[in-house]
């Protein structure tokens, strides 16, 4: 099935892309979720027609989500839960705790934002991605830990370690921009 991308769909395409799916992918997320129109003749006329109103209030969507990513830049959210005597979480850290904890850090997200690449069951601090848009992602770090005080010394543990990775970053956007 052909469809109209309407914003960016990560894996797939930028908006007014035409791009085939699978027709159980466009039926049950793409089009319910007003990402994609399907590509008929009535519908691409309309799309262009609309073009550049979409494409309008899409960058104002993505400026306001630099401007919270900015803010949410090293955001460090501390999780507590019980663990056995191996640092194995007796069940795990969902993306709505995340969500929870950001929330109430003062940003307001969705548990559907927070990205997590693997379920987290260990103690630790785990990288969390979270999607303010689809064009901006913020990277979090949720500290797990059995106690209050256990999370205060994991944060002292890795903070020597941060700097010399943003170094790292910074040199290597350096690096890709010449």
């Amino acid at each position: 099935m052909d469809v109209i991308l309407l914003e960016r769909v990560e894996n797939l395409g930028q908006m007014g892309e035409v791009v085939k799916v699978r027709a159980g992918y466009a039926r049950n997320f793409l089009l319910p979720k007003k990402k994609a129109l399907r590509a008929t003749k009535e519908n691409m006329s309309h799309f262009e027609q609309r073009r550049a109103q979409l494409e309008a209030a899409n960058l104002k969507r993505r400026e306001e989500a630099q401007s919270v990513a900015a803010k949410m830049h090293g955001l460090s959210i501390t999780a507590i839960r019980q663990a056995g005597e191996s640092g194995q979480l007796y069940g795990s850290v969902s993306p709505k705790d995340v969500a929870d904890a950001v929330t109430g850090a003062g940003f307001t997200i969705d548990r559907a934002q927070v990205q997590i690449d693997q379920p987290i069951k260990t103690l630790g601090l785990h990288p969390v991605r979270v999607a303010l848009h689809p064009e901006v992602t913020v990277t979090v770090t949720v500290n797990v830990a059995l106690s209050a005080e256990e999370a205060a010394a994991q944060a002292r543990a890795a903070a020597p370690a941060e700097p010399a990775a943003e170094v790292e970053r910074e040199d290597d956007e350096a690096s890709e921009e010449a």
